[in-house]
């Protein structure tokens, strides 16, 4: 009788620092620990662990490098607040990364501005709208391919900034190489401008006028061709 093997895992080679590593997350985790909060020195966590003190600094690294521990002069080594986007900020960068990859952040961008309506109407403000204004102003009086871009590009910015979220401006600023690649790569033919088009002054005077629910409904619609390209692949 054959038997399949299809089910039996294959041993992983860890090493030492991935096991002290995983081992100091059960404990932040087990203990409690929150921000601010004093660990143990390198020396008492080794003998504690039975491992060199090398180890453990390879393993501490790894956590300062995520923003999880930092070192405080007189106080030692705490638990800090991670900034979870600054190791993203690091590596997003259109020639670093593959289509396939840019193509699931443009998606992810998708997403986050089709959800972004509920939260404009509650933190519009007059500046913010005038500034938002301003920008299509100067999109409907210009032909040039380069300037109608940018202002593309500012006035998706400026929704974000109108968020008051200073993690989704981040976040936002980060996926800023997306509209490189799919201006370059996509190529998304541009919408007929009739009827049902949606330009970003619909989009302005639904932010002044409307409801988020038709905030929404209208996003979508500016944002057809995109949706479009992603559904045919």
């Amino acid at each position: 009788m054959s038997v399949s093997l299809i089910k039996i895992r294959p041993i992983v080679q860890v090493s030492q620092v991935d096991r002290i590593e995983l081992n100091l997350q059960r404990y932040f985790r087990t203990e409690n620990f929150l921000p601010g909060d004093v660990i143990p020195k390198e020396t008492d966590l080794a003998k504690a662990m039975g491992v060199s003190r090398t180890a453990i600094r390879g393993a501490i690294a790894r956590f300062k490098t995520l923003g999880i521990i930092e070192s405080k002069r007189k106080t030692g080594m705490v638990i800090s607040r991670p900034d979870v986007l600054i190791n993203m900020e690091r590596v997003v960068d259109s020639r670093l990364l593959d289509g396939v990859t840019m193509q699931e952040m443009f998606e992810m961008r998708l997403v986050l501005e089709m959800g972004l309506g509920d939260i404009l109407f509650l933190r519009k403000t007059a500046s913010g709208m005038a500034r938002l204004e301003e920008t299509v102003n100067k999109e409907e009086n210009t032909k040039n391919k380069k300037e109608l871009l940018k202002y593309d590009v500012e006035f998706h910015s400026q929704l974000y900034a109108l968020a008051e979220n200073k993690t989704i401006q981040r976040f936002q600023k980060i996926l800023l190489p997306v509209f490189e690649y799919v201006n370059n790569s996509l190529r998304v033919p541009r919408q007929v401008k009739n009827s049902d088009y949606v330009s970003h002054r619909v989009l302005l005077n639904t932010l002044k006028n409307g409801t988020p629910d038709e905030f929404r409904k209208k996003m979508k619609s500016h944002l057809l061709n995109y949706f479009e390209k992603i559904k045919k692949g």
